[in-house]
């Protein structure tokens, strides 16, 4: 019996060296010089789509008897977030999409944290996406949780796949071979140095700043740590497959024999650990203790579909903005936006009244090369070398590249890493924006060339602030 292997390490391990990935940013086509590191595009989708298989729901807990399981999906058009979504009770991810884009689909490229069914499948092929990714772990037709339940039978033999799911790969496969679009595993090893970074990042970010010492005993890094062993044991079980051999058989059944082979297998596993660990560390960084995100001001009652996010859908937004921050193109500090409408009806989907408006990071303009604009900040004596005139805040790009347009009648949620500074303000009161939810660490400040000052007054936006209960 192979041994299950222990996710739960207290600091991230030092990795071996691998080679610097060279990928093109979503808004330029900036390298990975001169800043810290980044999460590769792919890398930064892949997590995403992990990140939506969870997104909070009414009845939230998966049936552990149920052949289905649940998955999330981002749908990328162009290197620019076009969808989030994921299973809910009645439709799954890849059926969502479908309802909400439809023929925008055509020559989209999708990130599935699990590999869809045959009935997904059949449908995304024939919007004419482009390209399938998925997650090489238990597909969406589950094979480990029948593959425990047959162990009860002893006809079965052991790692033996149930029928449904091995229906569901001959009708997957065949779909596969007889279609258009690539469909593939695509998993790139972080690059040098960034499950380090991210872990500082997140332990040091705004949001664990403001958690109260609710446990003299603990030091703010302990309780971070405490965050993150738990994330990484909860992940681990649903993203990783326990055994050697029990993904082997997986990724057999999947038509992915390739990857069975040393050292891609061991290559494979190493990566899906990584990103894991690093989904943990940004999720830490958000906690689950004593506070969330409250208004400012207190509101009138307004009918469901004006208000706000809920403290899980809140909490869930804010680090999907913390995911996209690390993709930042500013040489020192990162910055996520992402932007939800509320609207009336759920139509069953996984996301409820919620639909993605945009989603951006902050980033130097379209087409431009790395060192063509000014790197430094204020430190910087000579203000025609600061890097302020240049950047497009995350805020800019989420509005910029929406996917659809902002409705006065619904309630249009910013979900934003950094308090929103004065450049930005005018913009998300013009767009419409009609709630914040944001750390406001820098509010009030004047920094000379970025300042913080129309945060606070601020008027006809609710303003929800992490703080204490």
């Amino acid at each position: 019996m192979v041994d299950r292997e222990i996710w739960d390490r207290a600091e991230p391990s030092h990795r071996r060296p691998c080679r610097e990935l060279r990928d093109s940013s979503t808004q330029t086509d900036s390298k990975i010089q001169g800043h810290g590191p980044r999460l590769s595009q792919v890398n930064l989708f892949t997590l995403l789509s992990l990140w939506m298989e969870m997104f909070p729901q009414e009845d939230s807990e998966e049936d552990d008897n149920s052949q289905i399981r649940m998955a999330g999906l981002v749908v990328v058009r162009e290197g620019k977030v076009l969808g989030l979504h994921c299973s809910g009770a009645e439709l799954h991810a890849g059926q969502a999409a479908v309802i909400q884009h439809g023929a925008q689909l055509e020559d989209c490229q999708l990130y599935f944290s699990r590999r869809p069914c045959a009935t997904c499948l059949k449908m995304l092929i024939n919007a004419g996406v482009s390209q399938i990714s998925f997650w090489p772990g238990d597909p969406e037709v589950s094979m480990l949780r029948s593959t425990l339940t047959n162990h009860s039978n002893c006809h079965s033999p052991p790692h033996s796949i149930p029928e449904e799911a091995a229906l569901d790969t001959v009708a997957t496969e065949k779909l596969k071979s007889n279609s258009r679009p690539h469909i593939c595993v695509q998993l790139q090893p972080l690059v040098p140095g960034l499950g380090q970074f991210v872990y500082e990042s997140s332990r040091d970010c705004d949001f664990m700043e403001k958690l109260p010492h609710y446990d003299h005993r603990l030091t703010r890094e302990e309780l971070f740590n405490r965050e993150r062993i738990r994330h990484l044991r909860d992940f681990s079980r649903r993203f990783l497959v326990g055994t050697c051999q029990q993904h082997k058989d997986i990724l057999i059944q999947m038509d992915l024999e390739n990857f069975c082979v040393e050292p891609y297998f061991s290559n494979l596993r190493h990566n899906m650990r990584e990103l894991v660990e690093v989904l943990a560390a940004v999720a830490a960084g958000v906690p689950q203790t004593s506070y969330g995100f409250y208004r400012e001001q207190r509101a009138p009652s307004l009918p469901p579909h004006q208000e706000g996010a809920s403290q899980e859908e809140a909490r869930h937004c804010i680090i999907q903005a913390r995911l996209l921050a690390y993709r930042t193109e500013d040489p020192k500090v990162g910055v996520g936006a992402v932007i939800w409408a509320k609207g009336k009806l759920t139509g069953s989907r996984g996301t409820g009244c919620l639909s993605l408006v945009g989603c951006g990071y902050n980033a130097y303009p379209a087409g431009s090369k790395y060192a063509q604009y000014p790197q430094m900040d204020n430190k910087q004596e000579d203000r025609q070398r600061r890097k302020y005139r240049f950047i497009v805040h995350a805020e800019q790009n989420a509005l910029t590249f929406r996917t659809r347009d902002i409705k006065p009648e619904e309630a249009t949620m910013l979900f934003v890493t950094k308090c929103p500074c004065d450049e930005c303000i005018p913009l998300i009161r013009g767009a419409g924006i009609t709630h914040i939810y944001t750390s406001d660490q820098d509010r009030d400040k004047d920094k000379g060339d970025i300042s913080y000052l129309k945060f606070s007054s601020l008027k006809d936006v609710s303003k929800y602030i992490v703080s204490t209960l």
